[in-house]
């Protein structure tokens, strides 16, 4: 269930975890904001705290992925994610529902904000997400068919490129599709104490 609560934040926020847990992460966000020792016009965490919190408790390490979380996180853009914004980016990442976390990926994955998932910014988020085997050359034509592939399982209406609905029927038809592009969304067990 979705609970509206209003603890030291601006506003009144929807979330789907607990008071109790959301209370649990304004003490853990501000010990970290500490730690970061980040002095900012804002109050919070700039991307490198963020980046090393998403590796140190969620175990990821894709640079590309992390800064893209970090952009998903910080809605009003002021590369600084906030009390808010961090309540409400992990209520998505511990708790959200499978509708939730499909907007959150999606979001993720279109790199340059216009709202759709190109040719190119696949093929650069599967060059980055996969090892150099073998020569460079070799490895682009590899990917390059592994796009098509994607595309020709992903693009339902065939405009060369993946819109949200796209990704969503896509996704569920083939759940595993979630997180196609690079692991996006913590599998860690994170408990407030």
């Amino acid at each position: 269930t979705q609970l509206k609560i209003h603890v030291g934040l601006p506003k009144t926020l929807t979330t789907n975890i607990k008071k109790s847990e959301v209370e649990c992460l304004l003490r853990v966000f501000h010990s970290l904001v500490e730690k970061a020792n980040v002095r900012l016009n804002n109050f919070g965490l700039d991307r490198n705290a963020f980046r090393a919190i998403l590796h140190s408790i969620f175990g990821m390490t894709d640079d590309m992925l992390m800064n893209r979380v970090f952009f998903a996180f910080d809605k009003d853009n002021d590369n600084c994610i906030n009390a808010k914004e961090w309540v409400k980016g992990l209520s998505v990442f511990l708790r959200g529902t499978f509708e939730e976390k499909l907007k959150f990926c999606f979001e993720v994955y279109y790199l340059n904000s216009d709202g759709y998932i190109s040719r190119e910014e696949i093929f650069d988020m599967l060059k980055n997400s996969l090892h150099q085997q073998s020569s460079e050359e070799e490895t682009d034509e590899g990917i390059k068919e592994l796009v098509d592939i994607t595309l020709k399982k992903m693009d339902f209406d065939n405009d060369g490129k993946i819109s949200f609905a796209d990704f969503e029927k896509a996704v569920k038809e083939e759940r595993l599709l979630l997180e196609v592009f690079g692991p996006c969304l913590p599998e860690a067990k994170v408990q407030c104490q």
